[in-house]
């Protein structure tokens, strides 16, 4: 069987509160205690750098996709098991997204409003069906929520569009939820 990727979303920043960084480094150590690789955008800044290491640390496998442009930015991580630099974000999105089997988006800013959105929307236009999956640490995505639900109101999306993601609160639900979808590996 071949190994099972998981696309990790999320701020290249920490955010306000530890919670962030705290269920950050639980999400990168169970991607290596189940066996999974991660895929993520190989900065080592903010809790996408907290997932990294805690999954390096737990002896993931693990590919990271950063665009030239942000290798000093985001301080690109050299000891990833495969590093791959891209031309832009555009490259970096697809790549990201081509070599993972579910997409997990945590908390985050506009880069990860932008990933889960197209991502979101190819699953809408009919390009894929892999599960895609925010974990709501302590409520963090609810706003984004309401305005799907909003979007939805007001007839500028068909209501099967909230079908199209899963939302969780908890690494556990989401270590859950991530087996159910890849058949119990």
């Amino acid at each position: 069987m071949t190994l099972q990727s998981i696309c990790v979303f999320c701020g290249a920043k920490s955010g306000s509160r530890p919670v962030y960084a705290e269920t950050a480094r639980i999400v990168g150590a169970a991607i290596a205690a189940n066996g999974w690789r991660l895929v993520y955008g190989a900065g080592d800044v903010g809790i996408m750098g907290e997932v990294a290491r805690a999954a390096i640390s737990a002896g993931a496998t693990t590919l990271g996709v950063i665009p030239k442009h942000l290798m000093a930015r985001e301080l690109g991580k050299r000891d990833l098991t495969t590093l791959v630099i891209t031309e832009d974000m555009h490259e970096r999105k697809k790549v990201m997204f081509m070599n993972s089997d579910a997409i997990v988006v945590l908390p985050g800013g506009a880069g990860s409003l932008d990933e889960f959105f197209e991502v979101l929307t190819w699953a809408q236009i009919g390009l894929h069906r892999k599960p895609i999956i925010l974990l709501d640490t302590d409520g963090y995505w609810q706003p984004l929520i309401a305005l799907l639900t909003h979007i939805v109101g007001q007839g500028f999306a068909d209501a099967s569009v909230l079908a199209l993601f899963q939302t969780v609160a908890t690494p556990d639900e989401l270590t859950a939820a991530l087996r159910e979808a890849l058949g119990g590996n």
